[in-house]
């Protein structure tokens, strides 16, 4: 079992990851080049959209995921798992959560342009800790697999 949840746990981690690079690399430096008013909206209409099954899903599934893999005792997928529990999970929901929340309470020009200042770094840090946490599980499963037996050039 625990090869399968590890592959799955890569898998989340590396797909968050992206999500995350996404956001870092295209939707905010697209955010910013909008007005205030029309980046507050966006970003307002981003989070409610974000709430949905599929996302959560993936977001949260990974997280059990990781905690299953590392039931494994594998330390490289006790690594991914920690990284992506602290830099993915409790990342969003300390830093990130409390600031969407806020802008949903204020929008002026000031506060969007601190709310940029202050949400991109951190959401790096969820793409690179959920980066690392999918090469963590992709080296805890190819342990956990075994060696491969190396091909001989005189079978045929």
């Amino acid at each position: 079992m625990f090869p399968t949840v590890t592959i799955i746990a890569a898998l989340g981690c590396g797909t968050m990851a992206g999500v995350f690079f996404a956001f870092s690399a295209m939707v905010v430096p697209g955010l910013r080049r909008a007005t205030p008013a029309e980046g507050v909206a966006a970003m307002r209409a981003i989070n409610a959209a974000v709430l949905n099954p599929a996302f959560l899903g993936v977001f949260l599934g990974t997280a059990v995921a990781s905690v299953l893999a590392a039931f494994g005792g594998d330390p490289r997928a006790w690594a991914g798992a920690a990284l992506y529990l602290l830099g993915g999970i409790v990342l969003t929901a300390a830093y990130h959560v409390p600031r969407n929340d806020e802008l949903e309470r204020v929008a002026t020009p000031e506060y969007w342009a601190r709310y940029l200042r202050e949400w991109v770094p951190a959401n790096h840090v969820r793409a690179l800790a959920s980066l690392a946490a999918s090469a963590a599980f992709v080296l805890a499963a190819l342990h956990q697999a075994g060696p491969a037996p190396l091909p001989s050039m005189f079978e045929h």
